[in-house]
């Protein structure tokens, strides 16, 4: 296990005690697990995303803080929320990380997550020329969505 999954876990685990909402110190947690700011900064982009269902606040500097909520919203909330942040280009590890939160929060079931994945990865994409593949997976992605709400 990797020191963002210790982190993330930390954090996880502070959220669900504290009801969902936290407030915490950059500096403290980089304090806590021997590791630069950075690394706080990195945890958080990648696992505490509006698409993971979080919203976070921050302001950097000495007194800096992390505000974080989780966000509990319906079904078809959250899916329109995913599609419209999806964008126009979609990588491979971000189709990921929102088909694994989807099916976390059961807003999609487990098979569907498993289709979108195979309808977005590598595989599916590869007759695709290289410089395109983002952008037809970002479609795929959006239209399997939008056919599910």
């Amino acid at each position: 296990m990797g020191i963002s999954d210790i982190i993330a876990g930390f954090i996880q685990q502070e959220l669900d005690q504290a009801g969902g909402a936290l407030e915490l110190q950059r500096s403290d947690l980089a304090q806590r697990f021997n590791c630069v700011p950075s690394q706080i900064n990195y945890v958080m982009s990648t696992r505490f995303s509006p698409e993971h269902g979080y919203i976070v606040e921050s302001r950097r500097g000495g007194g800096g803080y992390i505000r974080i909520t989780r966000v509990q919203v319906d079904r078809q909330t959250l899916l329109m929320h995913v599609i419209n942040s999806v964008g126009s280009r979609l990588d491979a590890a971000s189709a990921r990380a929102m088909v694994q939160n989807l099916v976390q929060s059961e807003a999609v079931s487990h098979e569907l997550g498993q289709a979108l994945l195979s309808a977005t990865g590598a595989r599916a994409l590869q007759a695709a020329p290289p410089d395109s593949r983002d952008a037809l997976r970002a479609d795929i992605f959006k239209q399997i969505l939008i056919h599910s709400v």
